[in-house]
Order: C-alpha cells, then structure tokens, then sequence
C-alpha cells in the first residue's frame, strides 16, 4: 500500500466524510490504529465483499504480524478483537465447530418463537417511556430507555444471564470495545468483563437451565473438551456484546433517520413500504459498525489493484460500503426507504458476508422491526427534542451511533 496512512481518531465521531474521502481514493486505504500500529482498512462494497469470503484471509490472531512477534502491548485498545478465543477469531474446523453449537439458537425457527416475547418486552419499555415522559420535562432519551434495554434483555434471556448482571455488562463491554480506553483502563475493564461472565458461567453450571450458557456447557463436558473454558467465556463475551451493541445502534440510528426525514416516515405510516425496509436502509445507510477488526491475509493479498502485506490487520469498512456510489448508484448518500423495494443488485454488507456472516442477523432484524413499529404506532408524533447536528457520537470508531437520542414521544 502507498500513500500517507490514515490516523483512524481514537475518540470517533461521525465516519461518512472521512469515509467519503478514503473512497475517492480507492476501495482499499492503509490506516494508523492507535499507538501507531500500521493497518488496512477495506471500503468499497464490492473490494468488502471479495475481501470477507476470500479463502486467503484468516480471523486467528496468530496471523497477526506484530502481535505475533509481541510488538503489541497488553493495553492496546484493539487487543481483545484479536485474542479473545471465540467464533470471530477461528477459522476452519475450529470456527465450524464454535458456530455449530451456537448456530441452533438463531435459525429463523428459534427466532420466530422469540417474537412474542420480544413483543411484549417492547410494550412494556414503551410504557415506561411514556411514564418518563409524563413524569418529566417530556423528553426522554430513547436509546438509553429503550433502543438499549431491548437486546440486552433479549440476549441476556437467551444466554440465561441474571438481571443484575446486566447494567454492569452493557458498562464493560463498552469499554472493552472502545478504542480511546488507556492500557490499564482496557485491562481492568477486561479483567472485570472476564471475571463477571465466569461468574455467569458458574451459576449455570450449578443451576443448568433452558438457555444458552447451560446448552454451551453441557456440550463442553458431553464433548470431552469439545468447548473449553476461555472458549466459553470468550464466546459469551462476543455474544453479549454483538448481541446488543449492533441492534442498540440500529434501532437509534433508525429512529434518529426516520425523524430527520418525516417524508420518509409518512411513506411507511402510510403502508408504502414496511419497517423491514426500514431496517434495511438503516443498515445500508448508517450501518451499525463502522470499521470491525480483524482479518489478515495470508499472503501479500492484491484487493482492487492495491496490495494488502500478509499479518496486516485489516478493518471491515461496513458504513464506507454502505455508502459507496460505485455499487448503490449516485444516490447512495441519501437516506431512501423505498430503495429496497426497487430490488437493487448490491445489498449492503452490514451484517457481514461469507462464513463469519453474522449468526444474529435474523433476530436483530426482528428486534428493530418490532422495536420501530411499536414505537411509532404507540408515538406517531416522535420527534428529536435537539437538532439532529447537536446530537453526540458515540465514542471510538467501531461502533456508529449516537451516544444520547433525546425525543419527545408524543401520543
């Protein structure tokens, strides 16, 4: 790779104009991660998605150059995406074996069943929204009191983690994935996140149930080794974390989308077009996870005429592909509903591609859909209490959304 690297700002912000620039440069762009390490970053859409299913490039951290010849210290913000033992760092056998155990609990079936539930769950969180309405100034932030507490329930359920457990788990794995955390901040946070999912683990070990984190366990000790402990814990880690952060910022950057374009909105209220293009749009558009470590080639790798060296660490540019008007046509900066009903040739690749292609996709599709049609049929006249330019970004430049989504729900 030539040129100057890109510096990737620890403390984020919105990524679409740095995106717009590195795209006019090309598909592939080498960045600098914090604390100087050189990495890659993959930008285009269709690059992305030669890039996520090439047979070439691997997910193990042991494919990383520098961490491999110990050049990356304990505290680098960005270790745990390499190290943590899981289906997101497996390749080949291992990654099968990993996704099969978990894969059972996300088929459309199992997730069609979790429907109801989610229903409910949406209901009552509206409730309280009104209530906080009522009972304060009339605006509410919506993502904490609800774009939040709706997956991490629901995936809290699922892995049969505790209800007092789950403030504090939403707290470090923010600080886990973050990329402006101070070396002993991201280790004690890692340390605490580790402890607190052993915990977890434990208590289902002891009292077995119908959830996730009991089947997990009961295939490790039928298995005769077949998930070991750092392999359970880390897959907990990543299930908790990818299980509410990504839907999180979905549903918040859709609502914040839908509310800064009212003639987009009228256009589902009135039938046009269903929440499910909605969600799809917000997933092109303002997809959920900006730039996701990591992949590395495993040999000097030419992506769209540019070469990526072998053990580069190289980022997804999900909200950079989302974007790019090679593949979803000179429009591709507007936000448009109805572009899914016209069937376009490229879908985003928000959810991945190829065989890490996201487990969660069909729930945290479900939740949004259900999350925004609750909401605006309970509050038809939802509007942000702030302009939308005063709103601030989430810190760190994985993750994309806003970190506060003051509204006014008015019935």
């Amino acid at each position: 790779m030539t040129g100057t690297p890109h510096r990737l700002d620890p403390a984020g912000g919105c990524p679409h104009a740095d995106n717009a620039v590195l795209l006019a440069r090309g598909s592939v762009a080498s960045v600098l991660l914090p604390g100087d390490v050189a990495g890659a970053v993959v930008l285009g859409h269709d690059a992305l998605k030669e890039f996520l299913a090439h047979p070439d490039v691997a997910k193990g951290a042991q494919h990383f150059t520098e961490l491999a010849e110990g050049r990356i210290p304990d505290g680098w913000p960005l270790r745990t995406f390499a190290t943590v033992q899981g289906m997101t760092t497996a390749d080949g056998d291992d990654h099968r074996r990993l996704r099969s155990l978990v894969g059972n609990v996300f088929t459309a079936r199992r997730v069609a069943e979790l429907r109801p539930r989610i229903e409910t769950v949406t209901a009552e969180l509206l409730d309280g929204v009104g209530r906080a309405a009522a009972e304060g100034d009339g605006t509410v932030d919506l993502r904490s009191r609800f774009a939040l507490p709706l997956p991490m329930g629901v995936i809290c359920e699922l892995l049969g983690v505790e209800a007092e457990h789950q403030d504090r788990l939403h707290h470090l794995s923010g600080r886990v994935v973050a990329t402006d955390t101070g070396p002993e901040e991201a280790m004690a946070a890692n340390r605490e996140l580790v402890a607190l999912l052993g915990t977890v683990a434990a208590a289902r070990a002891e009292r077995p149930g119908d959830d996730l984190t009991s089947a997990l366990i009961a295939a490790r000790d039928e298995g005769g080794g077949r998930l070991g402990q750092h392999e359970l814990i880390g897959t907990l880690l990543l299930l908790i974390i990818a299980g509410h952060e990504t839907t999180l910022n979905l549903i918040t950057n859709a609502v914040r989308a839908l509310c800064a374009h009212p003639e987009q909105l009228r256009l589902v209220t009135s039938g046009r077009v269903s929440w499910a293009d909605v969600v799809e749009e917000t997933l092109r558009w303002d997809s959920p996870v900006s730039y996701f470590p990591f992949r590395y080639p495993t040999r000097d790798l030419t992506l769209d005429g540019t070469v990526i060296p072998r053990g580069t660490p190289v980022l997804a540019g999900y909200s950079a592909a989302g974007r790019d008007k090679a593949a979803h046509g000179p429009d591709a900066d507007r936000f448009d509903v109805t572009r899914p009903a016209r069937r376009t040739a490229a879908r985003h690749l928000s959810l991945g591609h190829g065989p890490h292609y996201c487990l969660g996709a069909p729930l945290a599709r479900m939740e949004a859909t259900v999350a925004l049609e609750q909401l605006f049929g309970r509050f038809p006249e939802l509007e942000l209490a702030v302009p939308e330019t005063a709103l601030p970004h989430h810190p760190g430049f994985v993750g994309n959304s806003t970190g506060l989504l003051p509204v006014r729900p008015r019935p």
